[in-house]
């Protein structure tokens, strides 16, 4: 995993829990077969295909926030 795209994406997501949570469901995504949503010339794994999604906001995340009860 590439330093500069994990200190790029926890800057955009702002908390580790949540980035780590996002790019281990689109990891799985990945290897399940899913095609990346960017371009990229260069070979990535699929935690950095992940991150570079999350940089280039073509992943994002929504808070679900239950009933409480």
């Amino acid at each position: 995993m590439r330093d500069d795209f994990l200190k790029a994406a926890l800057a955009i997501i702002g908390e580790p829990n949540i980035l780590i949570n996002l790019v281990s469901r689109r990891v799985k995504q990945l290897r399940g077969g899913a095609r990346p949503l960017i371009d990229s010339l260069e070979r990535l794994d699929y935690e950095d295909v992940a991150l570079r999604e999350i940089i280039e906001g073509k992943i994002t995340y929504k808070l679900y926030m239950g009933s409480g009860a």
